[in-house]
């Protein structure tokens, strides 16, 4: 009898475990010198990913084992990435990290998070993905720029508000 995973192309499915877990460790090694409460936050949301990434390699190593799945990458990139979006949350994902230096944390955040849930969405509830998104924006600065002062990039936004802060 065959299993559901039977021809499973795990090495796909590995990738993003593995980024994850690398970019999660390089992390770790940035935040040394941050306040303690930031470094308890880090670890905690870092570990807990890494353990994640960690439970799904260990059953992809025992479907391997089973002769469930095979260690192919044929499933990276297909054409039905077209059209679930996952080419447009790379897109994305990348323009993230290519603008937040230049126009900061909270707006760069804002502009990730509002363009990602949109296109998972399929455009549906714009309005209120718009709204989620500042105030998911607006926390993460209150929390890591303004309480914490933490080392995020600052841009606009984070200008503008330590002066009306700074002046009441």
């Amino acid at each position: 009898m065959e299993h559901k995973n039977s021809g499973r192309q795990l090495g796909g499915e590995l990738v993003i475990p593995v980024i994850a877990i690398a970019f999660t460790l390089y992390f770790f090694t940035t935040i040394w010198n941050s306040p303690w409460t930031a470094q308890v936050s880090a670890f905690a949301i870092g570990g807990f990913l890494i353990i994640v990434c960690c439970i799904f390699i260990a059953r992809c190593i025992v479907w391997l084992g089973k002769g469930e799945g095979k260690l192919g990458f044929s499933n990276l990139v297909t054409r039905a990435d077209i059209h679930s979006g996952r080419i447009g949350l790379f897109l994305t994902t990348v323009g993230y990290c290519v603008f937040i230096d230049r126009l900061g944390f909270t707006l760069t955040t804002f502009l990730f998070l509002s363009l990602s849930m949109i296109i998972l969405s399929r455009g549906e509830n714009a309005k209120f993905i718009t709204l989620v998104s500042a105030l998911m924006s607006l926390g993460g600065w209150a929390v890591f720029i303004w309480a914490f002062d933490t080392r995020f990039p600052r841009g606009w936004f984070e200008t503008t508000m330590k002066a009306v802060l700074a002046n009441g």
